[in-house]
């Protein structure tokens, strides 16, 4: 990974249609708001969704001629093979030229000095996820599911993945948790409740936080703002920037624990010589 890039967090589901996208999008814009340097690298190679969450561009070669410079939109920098390709091509990739795919977006993107790449994989637990576990530093990954138990049962298949390949788990994230009626103001959870908060304490993980379900969250971001900056006052931009904070936190705590490993693992080696 770039010496430029300080932190790579991976926003993973066992599934698709949980909204990680979504989820991925507006954690970015909510680290940027709090004043983080911040990249969002669309990882979905079938099925990208930057191009429509952030609008369309045409990518430019950087500075030094030899890679392509990220986008910058709203204050963060982006990239998506949907920049690349045109949206009606299906891309029939076999796991080899996936794995080569990311490798570039990580490589041969001229990302900048950025403290927080976030990463929005594909869901499911396959080449891409294996390829960054093996070619990158990965800071952690952070897991989105909604109360359903279908995907509480995928998201502890994602878990163990992650578990296998050393990759940190910072926490969970339940999606689509609830609903607030327009007229009435009654919450209904519609997909259960409590499923996400129950499945990150029994994979012993943070649980990170809840996202209402709003129909403001389907319209900006099909109409290239994502409701964190479309709909500020809303209460799904109020969850994002929360979950920003309790990431950020358990981010500086790895650090923190790390320093300490390594002064007790320093004082031992003097005592031992």
């Amino acid at each position: 990974m770039a010496d430029s890039i300080k932190n790579l967090i991976l926003i993973a589901s066992g599934k698709g249609g949980v909204g990680k996208s979504t989820v991925a999008a507006n954690l970015a814009l909510a680290l940027a708001k709090d004043g983080s340097k911040v990249g969002l690298l669309d990882a979905d190679v079938y099925g990208p969704s930057v191009p429509t969450m952030f609008g369309p561009a045409q990518p430019q070669p950087a500075g030094d001629g030899k890679r392509l410079a990220a986008i910058e939109r709203h204050g963060i920098k982006v990239m998506s093979i949907g920049y690349l390709v045109d949206p009606n091509t299906a891309m029939i990739w076999r796991g080899p030229m996936l794995s080569g795919a990311v490798t570039q977006f990580v490589e041969d993107v001229e990302w900048g000095e950025i403290d927080y790449l976030i990463f929005d994989l594909p869901p499911g637990t396959g080449d891409i996820q294996l390829t960054l576990a093996q070619k990158f530093k990965v800071t952690g990954a952070v897991l989105v599911t909604t109360p359903q138990t279908v995907a509480l049962s995928d998201v502890i298949r994602a878990k163990a993945m992650f578990d296998k390949v050393h990759i940190h788990t910072l926490g969970l994230v339940e999606n689509m948790s609830y609903f607030v009626c327009d007229k009435c103001q009654e919450r209904h959870e519609i997909f259960s409740y409590g499923g996400g908060e129950q499945a990150a304490n029994d994979l012993e993980v943070p649980f990170l936080g809840r996202i209402p379900l709003e129909t403001v969250v389907r319209e900006a971001g099909d109409t290239g703002m994502p409701v964190l900056l479309k709909e500020p006052t809303s209460q799904s931009a109020k969850a994002f920037i929360d979950i920003a904070a309790a990431l950020k936190v358990k981010v500086d705590l790895l650090y923190a624990d790390a320093q300490v490993k390594n002064r007790r693992q320093s004082a031992l080696k003097i005592i031992t010589t």
